[in-house]
């Protein structure tokens, strides 16, 4: 989830050194509604005692693997033996090591996940799961913000795990260029923590009520761009059945010998007399060092996972394409005016380097010359915002659901046009936005009340329609007829609802062969 007036570096939430937590638990009390009662579950994994909140039973701080410190650092995440006795559920645990807000704690020891199941639930309900992936460009987010409270999607049947996995230089560089093969592919730590909680899900979903064959896997933004890639990773293909991406897409993704650069160019920040003390230094002192490895690469996001030959075998959107998530069902979309958060409204500048996610500025601006004929009635402001847009989200995600089709899933595309009547993102469908409406938290625009509420509802059923393995609809909503790759046909969420065919064709040729897969 992106807040409104946050820099491009994409919504990093977090904490400082001052902010760090030793045992990797916390009680976040602003998010905690007061528990009624105390559940207990006897899992696989263990015995977890957590409470209930409006009749629903929450389980905070569940760890699904070994806490990835010391000899596994920068390790691929080592599966959880089961404990004995009851474990205290009722604490989310800190967020993972990242450069941002100080009022998060924050720890190396992050691999744990949170639970909202149906009071009523037990081990042969069979409900439907939705594992919640986190959003934060790679180095920010967490898996407890309260937009994330999935206590109403349980009182609905639908059970919801959110999880943490590794951020940073933590999940996300290849080490191999600086300590050596056993840390070859570490780039993929952060998608490696995932399949771990997948598998706990697998596992220890049953004893929560829910169906392990019924888990759908999403996310926004890097959540997005995350479920994207598990898409096309053969590991992951039993671990899920349905995905939701939300402002994402599967082409941020280095192949090895890019991610090697990054590990050398990292190393250079670091230190090459120091390289062994990576292994051991204060994690505080690597999040310092990334921060300035980050603000000195020449682009955006070079922190990313790696087509290592293992975990990714091959370009994401070509894996999809030949079947790797054939016959799962993909819901997936973009919001009009993303980039109008980081680069608007009203910038100052032309889209450079440090404003694009998948392509070099070379590329771009070749694209981006030809926006102004296309779209003689727009302002530069609306230009720039509609390119960077494209080239980040919309291109990407039309891409996945292309691929998805051509692999034999089923697909439905949507894109959010609804955008607020006041504040700084006046008239704009800006990222994140669609967090808050399918959630069903609206932020209460105040000309627009009655509107984004009733969004909110009609997007937050389709979702929930989604995940209990129906077609995504609502009541008052056009009926979403299924993604074709002849029509495109795209459901278009605004106060009032409407299906289009070939959204943006003539916008989506300008790509043609343009981005990195």
């Amino acid at each position: 989830m992106l807040k409104t007036g946050v820099s491009r570096r994409e919504f990093v939430v977090g904490a400082s050194a001052a902010a760090l937590s030793v045992s990797g638990l916390w009680a976040q009390d602003t998010v905690q509604p007061v528990a009624t009662a105390t559940a207990v579950v006897k899992a696989p994994c263990g015995r977890l005692r957590g409470d209930v909140v409006d009749g629903v039973r929450v389980f905070r701080g569940v760890p699904f693997a070994e806490p990835p410190l010391g000899r596994l650092r920068f390790k691929p995440p080592l599966k959880l033996v089961a404990w004995k006795g009851e474990r205290n559920a009722t604490k989310f645990a800190s967020a993972a090591m990242q450069d941002g807000e100080k009022n998060v704690p924050q720890s190396e020891d992050c691999l744990y996940l949170n639970v909202w199941t149906p009071q009523v639930a037990d081990v042969k309900a069979g409900l439907p799961v939705f594992v919640w992936i986190h959003g934060g460009g790679y180095t920010g987010g967490d898996a407890f913000s309260k937009e994330f409270d999935g206590g109403e999607f349980a009182r609905e049947g639908v059970i919801v795990v959110t999880l943490a996995y590794r951020l940073g230089v933590f999940g996300f560089v290849d080490m191999e260029p600086l300590l050596g093969e056993a840390y070859a592919g570490s780039a993929n730590n952060a998608l490696r923590d995932l399949l771990c909680g997948l598998e706990w899900v697998k596992d220890n979903i049953a004893a929560f009520g829910g169906d392990p064959a019924r888990v759908t896997v999403g996310g926004e933004s890097a959540g997005a761009k995350l479920t994207d890639d598990l898409m096309g990773i053969p590991q992951a293909q039993g671990l899920f059945s349905q995905m939701i991406s939300e402002s994402g897409g599967a082409e941020r993704i280095w192949p090895k010998r890019n991610a090697q650069a990054v590990g050398k160019g990292f190393g250079d920040i670091w230190g090459a007399s120091r390289l062994q003390q990576l292994k051991t230094a204060p994690a505080d002192e690597l999040i310092a060092a990334q921060v300035k490895f980050i603000a000195g690469w020449p682009q955006h996001f070079p922190l990313r996972p790696e087509i290592d030959g293992d975990v990714m075998p091959d370009w994401p959107l070509k894996l999809i394409a030949a079947g790797s998530a054939k016959g799962k069902r993909l819901l997936i979309g973009t919001n009009r005016d993303e980039s109008s958060l980081f680069i608007g409204p009203h910038p100052q500048h032309d889209p450079t380097a440090a404003d694009l996610g998948n392509m070099t500025l070379a590329k771009f601006d070749e694209v981006y010359a030809k926006y102004k004929a296309l779209y003689p009635q727009m302002t530069a402001q609306q230009l720039r915002i509609r390119a960077v847009t494209a080239e980040e989200y919309w291109v990407p995600s039309v891409r996945v659901a292309d691929a998805q089709v051509k692999g034999g899933g089923e697909v439905w595309m949507y894109r959010l046009d609804f955008a607020h009547t006041d504040g700084r993102m006046k008239g704009e469908a800006y990222h994140s936005e669609d967090v808050g409406l399918v959630w069903n938290k609206p932020q209460m625009d105040i000309e627009n009340v009655a509107q984004e509420v009733a969004l909110a509802r009609q997007m937050h059923d389709a979702w929930v329609a989604f995940m209990k393995g129906e077609t995504p609809g609502a009541r008052g909503l056009a009926q979403w007829p299924r993604y074709t790759l002849a029509a495109r046909e795209t459901m278009v969420l605004d106060t009032v609802s409407r299906v289009e065919e070939r959204p943006q064709e003539n916008e989506l040729r300008l790509w043609d062969g343009m981005l990195e897969a």
